[in-house]
Parts: C-alpha cells; sequence; structure tokens
C-alpha cells in the first residue's frame, strides 16, 4: 500500500501503521470465503445521487467526451449519455464487477456513444487513457461519485455492509491486487494503538481506543474476528447500549464510523482521490468541468483544498482568505505568484447537498456533499 497522504501531524503515526501492516502474513482463509461476484452479474438496484444537480453542472452537449471515474452501477453514466448523443463515455472503476457492468454498456450503446470501459484504481487510469489515445487537456468534463456503492453495501460477500453478515473483506478491487490486505488481516494483526489510529483519522471515531481495545480483548478471548456481524457486535459492546440517530433521525450503528475507517484504510481511498484530482486537471481542457460527490469529511477536505488551491498539509479550519495572507508572510515572493495561479475555479462557495425531496426517496444520499470546479488555463 502507498504511503498514506499528509493530512496533518498524524502523517507519520499513519505511515508507521501501514509499514507494520506490510509485514503480517496474509490469511488464507479469506481467499475461500471470498469468492469473485463477478458470476451471475445482473443489473443491480441502483439510484445515482444529486443526479440532477450533475447533469445542471456539467451541461453535456452532443460530441463531447466525459469521464466517469466511478461509474458503479452506472446511474450517473446513463443520464449524461440520455442527455446528448455522440458522446465518448470513459467508465472508469476499480471494481471488477462494475467494469463487468460498463463493457455491458459498451454494447448496448453500439452506434450511439462511444463506451470505453477501463478497469483501475485512480492512480492506474493514465495508463489506459494513453492507451485509448485520450490526450491531456482534451476532455470535457469529469465526474467523481466517491465511497463505496449501493452494489458493493448490497453484497453481503463483499464486507462492507453491517446490516448484511458476510466476510471482512472491504475491498473494491476484490482479489486483483493480492497484495493488498484484507479488513480481517488489519483487525486481526495490527496493535491496539495502531487500530485506534486507523479509527480516530479515518472515521473520525471520538471512542477509537476503547474499540481498539475491545477488538484486540476480543480476538484473545475468541479467536480471530472473520465476519461483519462478529465486528460489529465487538464494537457494540463499547457503547453499552447507547446509539446514536443520524441525519434523518434513523437508529445508526455505533460500528458505522469504524466500518468507515477500516474501508478508507484498505482501499487508500484519500491518496487515490488526491491522484485522481490531479489526473483529472491534466486531462481536462481549459474550461472543462470537474464534479466531486463525497460522503465523508476528509474526502470533501481534500476535495475543497484541490479546488481553492490550499496546501494538503496547511493547518484546518482556516478560510481561504487565511491561507493566502498566511503565505505572504512565509513564503518568498516567485512561490506566492506561483500559488496566485489557479488551477481551478469553484463553482460554488458553499457545498452544495441533496434537496428534501431526494432524501425522502434515497436516504442513502443523506451524507452526499457536491463540489465542482473550472479548469483555469
Amino acid at each position: 500500500m502507498k504511503t498514506l497522504l499528509r493530512l496533518g501531524k498524524t502523517a507519520q503515526q499513519l505511515k508507521d501503521v501501514n509499514t507494520r501492516l506490510n509485514c503480517i502474513p496474509k490469511m488464507d482463509q479469506m481467499t475461500s470465503m471470498c469468492s469473485t461476484h463477478t458470476e451471475n452479474l445482473q443489473e443491480p438496484e441502483h439510484i445515482p445521487v444529486m443526479t440532477q444537480e450533475v447533469l445542471d453542472i456539467m451541461e453535456p452537449v452532443d460530441g463531447e467526451t466525459i469521464v466517469d471515474m466511478t461509474f458503479g452501477g452506472g446511474g450517473h453514466s446513463k443520464s449524461i449519455l440520455q442527455r446528448a448523443q455522440g458522446i465518448t463515455l470513459v467508465a472508469a472503476d476499480r471494481d471488477p464487477v462494475a467494469f463487468e457492468l460498463a463493457k455491458q454498456l459498451e454494447w448496448e450503446m453500439l452506434g450511439k456513444s462511444t463506451i470505453l470501459p477501463l478497469l483501475g484504481k485512480f492512480s492506474e487510469l493514465h495508463h489506459h487513457m494513453s492507451a485509448h489515445e485520450i490526450e491531456e487537456g482534451t476532455v470535457d468534463s469529469f465526474l467523481f461519485d466517491l465511497g463505496a456503492s449501493s452494489m458493493q453495501f448490497d453484497t453481503a460477500g463483499r464486507g462492507f455492509s453491517l446490516s448484511r453478515d458476510g466476510p471482512l473483506d472491504m475491498r473494491m478491487d476484490e482479489s486483483r491486487c493480492p497484495d493488498q490486505p484484507t479488513a480481517a488481516e488489519i483487525i486481526n494483526h495490527l496493535k491496539a494503538k495502531d487500530l485506534s489510529i486507523i479509527l480516530k483519522n479515518y472515521g473520525e471515531e471520538r471512542h477509537a481506543r476503547s474499540i481498539a481495545q475491545a477488538i484486540v480483548e476480543a480476538r484473545y478471548a475468541f479467536g480471530n474476528i472473520t465476519s461483519t456481524a462478529q465486528l460489529a457486535q465487538v464494537i457494540d459492546t463499547v457503547f453499552e447500549g447507547s446509539h446514536k440517530q443520524d441525519k434523518l433521525q434513523r437508529h445508526a450503528h455505533p460500528a458505522t464510523k469504524s466500518f468507515q475507517a477500516l474501508r478508507i484504510f484498505v482501499n487508500n481511498e484519500l491518496n487515490e482521490l488526491h491522484n485522481g484530482l490531479e489526473l483529472a486537471w491534466k486531462y481536462l481542457r481549459p474550461g472543462g468541468i470537474c464534479a466531486v460527490i463525497s460522503f465523508h469529511s476528509l474526502e470533501d477536505r481534500i476535495v475543497k483544498r484541490h479546488f481553492h488551491g490550499i496546501e494538503m498539509d496547511a493547518q484546518g479550519n482556516m478560510t481561504v482568505g487565511d491561507h493566502h495572507r498566511n503565505s505572504a508572510i512565509t513564503q518568498p515572493k516567485h512561490i506566492i505568484e506561483e500559488m496566485l495561479e489557479k488551477r481551478w475555479m469553484p463553482l460554488s462557495k458553499k457545498v452544495m447537498t441533496p434537496t428534501l425531496d431526494e432524501l425522502a426517496t434515497n436516504p442513502r444520499a443523506r451524507s452526499a456533499k457536491l463540489r465542482a470546479a473550472i479548469k483555469v488555463s
């Protein structure tokens, strides 16, 4: 796994956790527990989030080249293809299941639009783009819909969901990357201190230490924790029946943040997002649009900092004006001039969120935040 994206003083701690994780043995049992889910492929039940807002921002027209960096179930891509004809649409995803769905759409759209299915992480896609002769500075729009997809949550064997018992996997790439650790390997091999760092920094979990200690005690007492239900039960004991409510005033399981943290760590999602936004800027034409839907505050922070030209290591809770004022004090003139050469122009000062009507029909949209920006020449 690559060095973690630096986001403050905990960077070295996270890097150390990563180093120790690379030394643990692989769990052979996980291979047999998690079969490839591309078999018996069928169209997933998928409701894309903030589709109308995305279409209003991107305004796709006939003949454009558009990159969907997170194809998933194809909801956003299909809406774009309905809006315009003769589109060249790059349907990219790191999930083999999504890749197979993109290939199905390629056949369905023959003679109407060109679909280019790509399988890979954000950090791998520049190789595929070059192979398809897509040149830098030629793409009209990029779209990111971050986090796990509905079909990943709804498939118990993937290990993403709290409500469906399955093996603790959480790899978006499935078995495509054999060196990638599973959530079970992390849970059963790392020390309490390392687990606490992951839960606190990626899940923003206030009870990270208590949860980490409970996990370590449970695995010593009962053996390896191998299923999502087992892990959820262990975490639940820390909260002693005290449950929170989400934004829709519904019961929220106390393990939600911990599961989110493990998924982000397993898939190196924050680094991949940083790489993806860099790739988007390179391949967009001047005036091209990048739209990003995020579901986690850390993801949204990375997107915001990219679009507003704020350094990833800069102190948090500062306004954009504060960043420029502080940089003028601490940086030489030529560095300031480079910083003031904007790469992006945000389309809105405030983040966009789903409407109440959408939340009523699609509760999974409750945490969604949409930011968009134009590439500045």
